[in-house]
Formats: structure tokens, C-alpha cells, sequence
């Protein structure tokens, strides 16, 4: 387990389903030299005691500070993903099954 207490066993499927930021879709780079392209681990509804294939998601370090603890709705709405055309329709099959919004409807 990692220090976010997730499997290892998870780590993996969730390295393998996310190659871009499941937010805005930067691909993540294996360079130090910019944090923006670095993957970081995120719980997509904030709760540390939910670590699941549903709940936990790769993103960009921007976005992870950027949403912090923010509810996901509401951090949707804000002017960091307005700026960065974030929206329900735009981010990645997982996010969108966290909002309940059927991945295949709104393609």
C-alpha cells in the first residue's frame, strides 16, 4: 500500500485506466521538470474511506489543487474548469459515472 492507503493491486488498474488527467486531459509526463504534467492520486468524491476502482482516479497536479476538497459539482462549476473547458461532458468515463451521468450518453 501506498501512503494514501491504496492496494496495490488498484494502484495498477487505476495506472492503467488513467494516461491523462481524468479532468482535463493532459497526458502526464515522467519529468520533474514541470509539475503541471505530473500524475497525482485523487478520490473524485472526497472521502479517504472510499478506495475504490469507481473513486480513485489519476489527475493532474493542477487540477488536484485546484479541486482540493471541493465537492466535484460544484468545483465543475468553477472558474478554474470554466477557463480550462472542464466540464461533465469532457472529463473521463469515471469522473462522469461519479456524477452519475451515463458515460455513453454524453459522448
Amino acid at each position: 500500500m501506498n501512503q494514501w492507503n491504496i492496494p496495490e493491486y488498484l494502484e495498477k488498474e487505476v495506472i492503467k485506466r488513467d494516461k491523462v488527467c481524468v479532468y482535463c486531459g493532459i497526458e502526464f509526463l515522467n519529468s520533474k521538470e514541470s509539475k503541471k504534467n505530473i500524475a497525482t492520486w485523487e478520490h473524485i468524491i472526497n472521502d479517504a474511506k472510499i478506495i475504490t476502482i469507481e473513486n480513485i482516479a489519476r489527475c493532474c497536479f493542477s487540477c488536484n489543487s485546484s479541486k482540493g476538497a471541493k465537492e466535484l459539482s460544484l468545483w465543475l462549476d468553477s472558474t478554474y474548469c470554466k477557463n480550462k473547458k472542464i466540464t461533465i461532458y469532457s472529463v473521463a468515463p469515471v469522473v462522469k459515472q461519479a456524477l452519475n451521468i451515463n458515460p455513453q450518453r454524453v459522448l
